[in-house]
């Protein structure tokens, strides 16, 4: 809110190490596309944002995992009821729910996300009408992370072959067709089977809706599957303290808290490092 004060901020490329300014002038922002599973410190921002006539969409996270995968995520029963009130206020076009990413593990076997899926779907019905799923990329420091919750945690986690992450989306797209969704896949095609369609996390034409007004934006620069529009990540890796375990936007929980820690609000940047 801040830098939104004073019209822009500066952000750091993970991939070259420079830092890069983008502009926040009413004139130059179409929307905001906002990522969370913390939603509840956010209200207030959201209503001044909303008073300033700037539209946003939310991409609401809600897994409901164990403590051993998510270990200091609210509890999913009152990130429902926030959802809700979020759609109550700003309209279920305005909300996405994401459930993601499917970690299959001991502790969350197949069966386990259909039940839980199910769960959160129907307590969801009428709140939004999407519902965008994607499984666990296992990159190097996910395996990383993965590794070390599960041997401290106690569990074993593997990743499935296309044929079981098919069929576990089919039934979870059943579901969410059950309870007024689309359920939406996201940068993973080889997964788009029996018509199932491609997610676009950020939507041109979702904003519009939001905004009652037309925002044209092109896909530009996605990876295969990603058919995103074209906008500015003001986001920055190492910088939430939340400790999930399948984390690929976090080398370690310790990092994450010391640049939390050294954050300064005041500044033109989340990134502590």
């Amino acid at each position: 809110m801040n830098r939104l004060e004073l019209g822009g901020c500066d952000v750091l490329n993970p991939y070259g190490g420079k830092t890069y300014s983008v502009s926040l002038q009413p004139d130059e922002v179409d929307g905001f596309v906002f990522w969370t599973k913390n939603i509840g410190p956010f209200l207030h921002p959201l209503r001044e944002i909303h008073r300033r006539g700037l539209p946003f969409v939310i991409q609401y996270t809600i897994n409901g995992y164990p403590a051993a995968l998510e270990r200091s995520v609210p509890d999913a029963e009152q990130s429902v009821k926030l959802l809700k009130q979020l759609s109550n206020c700003y309209g279920a076009r305005a909300m996405v729910w994401r459930y993601d990413p499917i970690i299959i593990s001991d502790l969350t076997p197949p069966d386990w996300h259909v039940a839980r899926f199910s769960r959160l779907a129907t307590a969801l019905r009428g709140a939004t009408d999407e519902v965008v799923v994607s499984f666990a990329q296992i990159y190097r420091k996910t395996r990383r992370n993965l590794d070390a919750a599960a041997r401290q945690q106690g569990f074993v986690w593997t990743d499935p072959g296309s044929g079981e992450k098919e069929a576990l989306v089919l039934r979870l797209a059943g579901i969410a067709a059950d309870n007024g969704m689309r359920l939406t896949i996201c940068s993973q095609p080889s997964l788009l089977v029996n018509g199932m369609a491609a997610a676009k996390c950020i939507d041109s034409d979702r904003l519009s809706d939001v905004a009652n007004r037309l925002i044209s934006a092109k896909s530009k620069g996605n990876r295969p599957g990603c058919l995103c529009s074209e906008s500015r990540d003001i986001g920055a890796y190492d910088s939430c303290p939340m400790g999930c375990a399948y984390c690929y936007a976090v080398r370690n929980r310790d990092f994450a808290l010391k640049n939390h820690g050294t954050h300064d609000p005041e500044g033109a940047n989340l990134s502590g490092a």
